[in-house]
């Protein structure tokens, strides 16, 4: 359910971002065709992030609770003085999952790509 009623934003996004690939990108050429495309792109992340955001925000919060810090800062430092070294696994497990809610919002294609294994160890 939407505060402001429909359409959502992110309807409006997705309607903005249809139109220009369907109806506007067929009809241009060069440098004017690449920039409409790049904005077309814009407005499908932005549409993802509206609609992604808000449980991302949730999850990630509770992961860094899980791994004992506030925030990514705090979260930064204990990585850079030593104190996940004995986490490890634990810590590769929370930073994938956070890349893969990134992903999902930038490029879902690339998100939860499983034709690789993660790396468990330094190398």
């Amino acid at each position: 359910m939407s505060l402001h009623g429909r359409p959502t934003a992110v309807e409006l996004a997705t309607a903005v971002e249809e139109f220009l690939r369907l109806d506007v990108m067929p009809e241009l050429q060069g440098r004017l065709r690449f920039h409409t495309l790049v904005a077309a792109n814009v407005l499908a992340v932005l549409a993802r992030e509206l609609e992604l955001g808000p449980a991302q925000e949730i999850a990630h919060a509770r992961r860094l609770e899980r791994l004992g810090v506030r925030d990514d800062a705090e979260l930064a430092l204990a990585i850079r003085t030593g104190a996940m070294d004995e986490r490890l696994a634990e810590l590769l497990a929370a930073l994938t999952e956070s890349v893969d809610a990134k992903l999902q919002v930038a490029n879902p294609k690339y998100a939860a790509r499983t034709d690789s294994p993660p790396r468990t160890t330094r190398q």
